[in-house]
Order: structure tokens, then C-alpha cells, then sequence
């Protein structure tokens, strides 16, 4: 079992059923999916800066990623749609364990003049998003072998029903916030 799931079963459960009055266990929150997106705009002019960033994505998060297309033709950005512009990977159970853990006590604390996240990145429903703006924060990453320094999104989604209920749970799991 993933370290941070056994940390959730036997010690973050109780303390959210203790600190919001939880009549029944299948009420706490808990993760349900992080989902790691990378946009890949200069793809449009060099597919193989696509094909690294699918090869980054699925070494940091252990699982290959799908290419996302563009939905829109916006001719501003002189983009078709159905062009690739991405890569995403969506991470359930004991990977997504593995990759948070990963995330929150060994990438986060490598990322230079690091503060914390911050707390207003909550969308009102219980989930949260972080931006990375670097994937060399991670240990898998060759530095020698990087051809662009490429940024991410992670998105949390947890079962929590409010932005307090998702705040406890992940600074619970170990998420650095801020200090305000």
C-alpha cells in the first residue's frame, strides 16, 4: 500500500471525522483523481517538442499520457482545430498516491525561493490547482536531456463539498500552504 494512503486510512480520517463533527466514515473527503495537464503550444511548429513533453509527462507520472487537440481554430495564435497542443495524464489510486507523495515531499521542496502554494487556488467545489511552472523540480528528470523547460497544472479533485473541508484534507496529506 502507497505510504500516503495508509497515512489517510489511520490518521487523516480520524482527525477530519473529529474536526467536522462526521457522523459516518464514507464523509470524509478523500482524493479522487490528480490530473497533471502540459501545454505544448509550440507543437504546432515543431512536433517533437510534443513527443518530449509526452516522454517527460509519463516518466514524472508513471503512466503515459493522452495529446490533447485544440477544440477552436483561433487564427491569432495561427491555430486549426484538431491540432495537438497538449498533453494531459489523469492518475487514480495507488499511483496518484505515489506521484502526491512524490509531489509534496520531494519536488515542491526543490523549487527555488519556495514559500508554499498558495490557499486561494480552491474552485469553490473542494478542488484545488497548483502551477509548476518547471518539470526539473522532479528527481526522474535528466536535466541533460530536457530540451525546453516546460511548465504544468495539477489539479486535485477531491470528494470534499467545501473549500474549508479540502484545505484540512490536504494540509492534512502534507500540502506546504502558504503562511498568510
Amino acid at each position: 500500500m502507497a505510504r500516503l494512503k495508509d497515512l489517510y486510512a489511520k490518521e487523516i480520517v480520524p482527525a477530519l471525522m473529529e474536526r467536522f463533527q462526521y457522523k459516518n466514515v464514507m464523509e470524509v473527503p478523500k482524493l479522487e483523481k490528480v490530473v497533471i495537464n502540459m501545454g505544448v503550444g509550440d507543437a504546432k511548429e515543431n512536433p517533437k517538442f510534443l513527443e518530449s513533453a509526452v516522454n517527460d509527462l509519463s516518466i514524472i507520472a508513471g503512466q503515459r499520457p493522452v495529446i490533447t487537440q485544440a477544440k477552436k481554430s483561433v487564427s491569432n495564435f495561427k491555430l486549426r482545430e484538431g491540432m495537438k497542443i497538449g498533453t494531459k495524464v489523469t492518475l487514480r489510486g495507488d499511483r496518484m498516491y505515489e506521484f502526491v507523495d512524490k509531489l509534496l515531499n520531494i519536488a515542491l521542496p526543490r523549487v527555488r525561493d519556495f514559500r508554499g502554494v498558495s490557499e486561494k487556488a480552491f474552485d469553490g467545489r473542494g478542488n484545488y490547482s497548483l502551477g509548476i511552472r518547471e518539470q526539473l523540480i522532479f528527481p526522474e528528470i535528466n536535466y541533460d536531456q530536457v530540451e525546453k523547460v516546460r511548465g504544468m497544472d495539477i489539479a486535485f479533485v477531491t470528494t470534499a463539498k467545501t473549500d474549508e473541508e479540502s484545505r484540512e484534507f490536504l494540509r492534512l496529506l502534507g500540502m506546504p500552504f502558504a503562511k498568510q
